[in-house]
């Protein structure tokens, strides 16, 4: 399988031995509570479709390498969940192939859509870009800014870098045909992140049972 310039530049941006802050870009990660707070509310999921192998929050992923833009959501899924906090660099190709680009991932979510997939996103309440997923089954706005969590493998080049809040309002869409309820919702952020340490403090309990057994 070639490898794609995007995925060759984050190969390279990894392998760097210091990082600024605006050479981040895409790869913010989701907070584990902020990921399993919307787990507790929209999932269960099993498959993060945009995923740089390092951030992933499911058990299967799909990563830079294999671009989601060209794999078969629902038939990898067979009827359950994905996850996705997609990225939103202006889009770019490769032999005319997507890779990235709001606008071609919401097509591309509409396509797998209308097939049968189901899936949530956390994405940017941006609701006057062009890529604005309209046509989604639910929206559910967050109200609080979100902060996102820098990558595992930043190595911050000077104290400047360390620390960064990223925040911005956001919003969880959700793509299911079968959807039944109501169009639009509001949820706090800290009921969210607050529901997401209970999933984790469960799963670290489950954890040091089966250790001690």
């Amino acid at each position: 399988m070639s490898i794609s310039t995007y995925a060759e530049s984050l190969r390279a941006l990894k392998s760097k031995t210091a990082h600024r802050l605006n050479e981040v870009g895409d790869q913010w990660r989701t907070p584990d509570a902020l990921y399993w707070g919307v787990f507790a509310k929209f999932g269960p999921f099993v498959l993060d479709l945009f995923s740089d192998g390092d951030n992933a929050k499911c058990p299967r992923y799909y990563t830079v390498e294999d671009n989601a833009l060209t794999q078969d959501w629902t038939k990898d899924l067979a009827g359950r969940k994905a996850f996705a906090n997609p990225p939103y660099s202006r889009a770019s190709y490769e032999d005319k192939q997507a890779i990235t680009g709001m606008r071609n991932i919401i097509d591309k979510s509409m396509t797998e859509r209308d097939k049968g997939a189901k899936f949530v996103y956390l994405i940017k309440a941006a609701t006057s870009e062009v890529w604005w997923p309209e046509e989604a089954d639910h929206i559910c706005f967050i109200r609080g800014r979100i902060s996102f969590d820098l990558p595992e493998w930043f190595i911050p080049a000077d104290k400047k870098q360390e620390s960064s809040s990223a925040g911005f309002a956001c919003a969880i869409a959700v793509f299911d045909k079968t959807w039944r309820g109501e169009r639009m919702s509001y949820v706090n952020r800290d009921d969210l992140l607050r529901d997401g340490q209970v999933m984790l403090d469960m799963i670290a309990a489950a954890a040091n049972k089966q250790e001690a057994a």
